[in-house]
């Protein structure tokens, strides 16, 4: 059973807001959460991070995220 709106179905202020909410809550559910929890919280995220890619396939990249980026620190 799929717990959740599909995300192919959510526009993408709904999308941006589901996934905020889950990196919100993503360490507490590390350190409290039942292991099924855990995991239906990692599948969801995988799930919404998954369209959020697929929506933007050619999504900014911040220079200072790359390897040489991080070597000019």
């Amino acid at each position: 059973m799929t717990m959740g709106v599909d995300p192919r179905e959510l526009p993408d202020d709904d999308l941006f807001r589901e996934l905020g909410h889950l990196y919100e809550t993503r360490f507490e559910t590390l350190r409290h959460a039942s292991e099924q929890a855990f995991e239906e919280h990692t599948r969801r995220t995988n799930e919404l991070e998954g369209e959020y890619l697929r929506r933007r396939p050619a999504r900014e990249i911040d220079p200072n995220r790359l390897r040489e980026g991080a070597r000019a620190r």
